[in-house]
């Protein structure tokens, strides 16, 4: 489903990702947990090329693109290949001049061109499906946190992309509001939504992820099946860090 081969990604002398692979499979969740500054978030937003790796490839379903340094691909490949996501951002990036359903219809409506009513029809779906159908009409800067990261999970989810990725999507939130979205997201799950999640909560990962990758300084330490990784890890950096956090998987989810 989503392969990332070889991701090298530097910021002017920082390399930030060190020769980088992952594989997530179609209908699985993936979590990318680690210490800040690991590279977990640099290479989500390497997925739908928010930023672009200086080499490595990245294929999502049949769109692959290939990089070289110094060398930019076409802004239609990147297109291509970012049709196959949905980002949910840390910080919601709801827009705040529309509603909620705008928010929700507004790729529908610019990027796939759907008819008003079509696209309305499926934003309200969409609402309904994270409980937030009564907020519909709502502005942005009158919903809660949670609120807010529902109604972006159901933007990223409008146009049915492959894969949903999620920047630290309960980071911004007090607990009582991240339970709302994570809920969300354990539905999703169930449901069999292929997720890529970056992710510094590891209760949120130990819940409904199917399979762990550990980052730390741009490389993968342990990399597995989520009860393995965080009930016994085979590394021992992978150990203080789960046990530093206190993380446990009684139940592996299934995918």
């Amino acid at each position: 489903m989503i392969t990332l081969d070889h991701i090298h990604k530097s910021f002017g002398d920082l390399e930030v990702l060190k020769d980088v692979s992952v594989a997530v499979r179609e209908g699985g969740v993936t979590a990318l947990i680690g210490p800040s500054g690991g590279g977990k978030s640099t290479l989500l937003r390497c997925v739908n090329l928010l930023e672009i790796p200086q080499s490595g490839r990245v294929q999502i379903d049949d769109a692959v693109l290939d990089f070289q340094p110094h060398s930019r691909p076409h802004r239609d490949a990147i297109l291509r290949l970012r049709r196959h996501t949905g980002m949910v951002f840390q910080n919601f990036q709801l827009f705040p001049h529309q509603t909620a359903l705008e928010n929700v219809m507004e790729s529908l409506l610019t990027v796939l061109n759907w008819p008003k009513d079509k696209a309305r029809t499926r934003a309200l779906e969409l609402l309904d499906k994270v409980g937030m159908a009564h907020k519909a009409d709502a502005w942005p800067t009158n919903l809660s946190g949670g609120q807010q990261q529902r109604v972006a999970i159901a933007r990223a989810l409008a146009p049915s992309p492959k894969v949903l990725l999620c920047d630290e999507p309960t980071s911004a939130l007090d607990p009582e509001l991240a339970g709302e979205v994570v809920d969300v997201l354990v539905q999703l799950a169930r449901e069999g939504t292929t997720m890529l999640i970056a992710t510094h909560d590891l209760r949120l990962a130990a819940t409904i992820a199917h399979d762990v990758v550990f980052l730390e300084r741009g490389e993968i330490v342990e990399a597995g099946v989520a009860s393995q990784v965080f009930n016994a890890p085979v590394q021992a950096r992978t150990k203080q860090f789960v046990v530093t956090l206190g993380a446990q998987v009684e139940t592996p989810p299934q995918a």
